[in-house]
């Protein structure tokens, strides 16, 4: 998942027996101390960073419209605070050789209109995901997943209605593998898979996210939407736990600016904020640290490549920029709220293993810029010739300061010329993926706590490979360690990786928000979502 602002210890579950998960044994319900009064009006405001470009699942990418579509739509199973799977809409699921799952639907479960949620909406709506006619970012995720003709139908070479997704009847589901996947539940707990109403589709088409048409499976529902002004939801009467739900109104402001969303905040007309302006942290942690709320999350923060680019195909130039940029300043001093300085893709720990590091990691930053005006100049470039590129990055004061340190570096230790250019979040996805970029800051949040989740998006053809990497040799060690789930199969595929540097990691995220005192059931999950229906005001 794309982070805007950069998309529990999860478990990689591996079923070799047949499964059968019963919701009678789970609660749902949000937890409120015994003795805690609630307000009598249980609304709040969220600012969301910026102005999502839909709100349809199947069109979207990035946590900022993510975010929204976690509190309006539910997934088939979900996961809970210390990162087991539970069911959602599905009630169970069963499998014998880890190849076919059944999942069977929860009895009387509905769309936000009344109309019944079945398993030919997920059939639908998964085959609309990867239906290469619809253009999703994340057309390619039944096909990461190995869901049998996923790839072919992609790839424009079978039809969508070949997917090997099956209705067997309305609340049962049939769904097949290639091969057994271990992490496959995991993938069904991201919100991409969340199936969508096939009827208002149908009958809307591409209007079935306004507001008069929207249909939704999750605690809210679409009120309102003023472009670049609001987006309201308001509680789902048939929710199928609408019961635990304690918020009756939620709404998402778009405000870009990290001092905007700071002063609303402190005047009382936020409730949580996007992020927290780094000019403000020191002083905030002190006199309000109560409100200031941290969390870890499997998110690194990189510039990316245009590695279709004649210049960026060189990869000397890669090395070079990558062993210039001094990631401890720019973690330790620029944004300083706790990341951690990232020298590969992936976050420290994902999926419990624990991967090598480049030799470099042990240099001296003099030692790494030596090496860089080593192969600077190699390439052909020096101060008499300056390598000259455009780095692109969308509008907020915390990418801004990371550009201006970056472009400075490269300025003092290579004599790099980079300009910096800013856009807005939307522009700039519509442009990465049209490959109009030299260079562009990248985030992303892993969709399942396994290393797949972030090597995928390196894959040749991938639909989220922006940086138009490939490299056959990646490829397949990414194809192999997704079926075995091997450190080194993994440890192969990054060393790869580490060596072509189709991008150059800078941190790994922390989220650093603000939360009223009076709101109560927060918590951030690993991908950094904040579900709405945890949450409750208490008297104040």
């Amino acid at each position: 998942m794309l982070n805007q602002i950069s998309k529990k210890t999860v478990k990689t579950l591996v079923f070799s027996i047949s499964i059968i998960l019963g919701s009678t044994t789970l609660s749902y319900a949000t937890v409120i101390p015994s003795g805690t009064q609630l307000a009598e009006k249980q609304e709040i405001v969220r600012n969301n960073g910026a102005e999502p470009a839909s709100l349809d699942v199947d069109k979207v990418e990035g946590n900022i419209a993510l975010n929204i579509i976690n509190d309006f739509f539910d997934t088939l199973v979900g996961t809970d605070k210390q990162g087991q799977i539970i069911p959602k809409l599905a009630a169970s699921w069963e499998t014998k050789d880890n190849k076919t799952w059944i999942f069977h639907l929860r009895k009387g479960i509905k769309w936000s209109d009344g109309t019944p949620i079945t398993a030919h909406d997920v059939v639908f709506s998964w085959r609309r995901l990867t239906n290469p006619k619809t253009l999703s970012p994340y057309g390619s995720y039944f096909a990461d997943a190995s869901v049998v003709n996923a790839k072919e139908i992609l790839a424009g070479k079978k039809q969508a209605e070949e997917l090997g997704v099956k209705a067997l009847d309305d609340s049962t589901l049939e769904v097949r593998l290639e091969k057994p996947v271990g992490y496959f539940l995991q993938m069904l707990a991201f919100n991409i898979a969340s199936p969508i109403s096939e009827k208002a589709v149908e009958k809307y088409g591409d209007k079935w996210t306004q507001p008069d048409f929207f249909v939704s499976s999750g605690a809210f529902k679409l009120a309102e939407w003023k472009v670049n002004e609001k987006i309201v939801g308001v509680r789902n009467p048939y929710y199928w736990d609408n019961k635990d739900t304690v918020i009756n109104k939620v709404t998402y402001l778009p405000l870009s600016s990290d001092t905007s969303d700071l002063n609303r905040y402190l005047a009382g007309e936020i409730d949580i904020t996007f992020t927290i302006p780094l000019g403000s942290f020191a002083s905030l942690k002190k006199n309000m640290n109560s409100q200031v709320h941290i969390s870890p999350i499997l998110s690194t923060y990189y510039y990316e490549f245009n590695n279709k680019k004649p210049l960026f195909k060189d990869i000397r130039i890669r090395q070079a920029l990558d062993l210039a940029l001094d990631r401890n300043i720019i973690a330790d001093k620029v944004v300083a709220q706790g990341q951690i300085p990232a020298y590969t893709i992936l976050p420290p720990g994902i999926g419990g293993f624990k991967f090598k590091q480049p030799d470099y990691i042990s240099w001296t930053q003099a030692q790494r810029n030596e090496k860089a005006k080593q192969l600077l100049n190699e390439a052909g470039f020096n101060k008499n010739h300056p390598l000259k590129f455009n780095l692109v990055y969308n509008s907020s004061n915390l990418h801004k300061k990371v550009a201006i340190a970056a472009t400075s570096m490269w300025k003092k230790n290579l004599g790099v010329i980079a300009n910096i250019q800013i856009e807005e979040w939307k522009v700039m996805l519509e442009n990465e993926h049209q490959g109009k970029f030299d260079v562009v800051r990248g985030g992303w949040i892993g969709d399942y706590n396994n290393p797949i989740a972030f090597f995928n998006i390196f894959t040749t053809n991938q639909t989220n490979n922006t940086s138009f990497y490939s490299n056959k040799d990646f490829d397949n060690w990414i194809r192999q360690a997704g079926e075995t789930n091997k450190q080194e199969d993994f440890q192969q595929a990054l060393d790869i990786m580490t060596k072509d540097t189709p991008v150059i990691p800078v941190y790994y995220y922390v989220t650093s928000i603000l939360v009223k005192p009076y709101i109560g059931g927060y918590y951030a999950d690993l991908l950094g979502r904040i579900s709405t229906k945890d949450l409750y005001v208490i008297k104040h």
